[in-house]
């Protein structure tokens, strides 16, 4: 990882792209894009870390897992070309918070309306499940997206436990004081974070294990006060099974939306 400060959320997402700093996970997507799956044979997968997507005054974050081997990591964009995608993106939609339902490639012309969707882990692992070294090596980037989201993002919808155990550091991190012991993860749980006074994060951008500085949060970038949300994901498993319903997920998101500001 570069050690420069991103000049803003375009700059960050570019380089989250090139990123290749875990084997495991550059081998294994890597080879996902060259052997392919059949219903997408005649597709050219991404193939790389796939980067958040929406505005960068989001008001409102959707914080995933990882991408899926043939979804995100097809088509290059959070949550598309897959049925999980297809459940988050309609519940959007219906919310008022997506441009349309259905999410197919990166450039359908879907826009998200003060939201943005990011994840922890941003290459596709094996089975779904990234090792915490994996995780912990990539929370460099999602400390730095937070910290470009601190001036407008009020609330975040986490969705699952591993997505929750991995934010929370990262909210640390990134200028928010985070509740000992930690908020256990539940669906419908509402955790309010405050801002801290001061960081003791590594700088933004650093590698991971660098040593921590104290700086102060000058006024002007100070953050507000965090609703955290804790959503099932929309898994296949939870939403065919029923764990998750769409009018759970909404009911969800409509909250988180509320409180953020984007809906009355």
């Amino acid at each position: 990882m570069s050690t420069q400060d991103p000049a803003g959320l375009a700059d960050l997402d570019h380089r989250v792209s090139g990123c290749r700093a875990c084997p495991r996970l550059v081998a294994w997507r890597e080879e996902v894009a060259r052997v392919k799956r059949a219903a997408f044979a005649d597709w050219t997968y991404w193939g790389r870390p796939v980067p958040g997507f929406g505005p960068d005054d989001a008001r409102l974050l959707v914080l995933g897992l990882a991408p899926a081997a043939h979804g995100g990591n097809r088509t290059g964009r959070m949550f598309t070309g897959d049925r999980s995608g297809d459940v988050l993106y309609r519940a959007l939609y219906d919310v008022g918070l997506a441009s349309q339902p259905e999410a197919v490639t990166a450039d359908d012309g879907l826009e998200l309306y003060g939201v943005r969707i990011t994840s922890p882990v941003h290459c596709a692992p094996p089975e779904n499940k990234p090792t915490p070294t994996e995780r912990d090596t990539c929370r460099a980037w999602l400390v730095q997206e937070l910290r470009l989201l601190r001036p407008t993002v009020r609330a975040v919808v986490v969705l699952g436990a591993f997505g929750w155990q991995a934010a929370l550091p990262a909210f640390a991190e990134a200028g928010w004081t985070v509740p000992r012991p930690r908020p256990a993860f539940a669906h419908g749980a509402r955790v309010t974070l405050d801002p801290t006074a001061a960081s003791t994060a590594a700088p933004a951008g650093a590698p991971p294990g660098a040593s921590p500085e104290v700086s102060p949060v000058a006024p002007a970038d100070a953050a507000a006060p965090l609703d955290l949300f804790g959503c099932f994901h929309v898994s296949q498993r939870n939403t065919f099974t029923g764990r998750l319903t769409p009018e759970m997920l909404r009911e969800v998101l409509r909250t988180a939306a509320t409180t953020a500001g984007l809906l009355p």
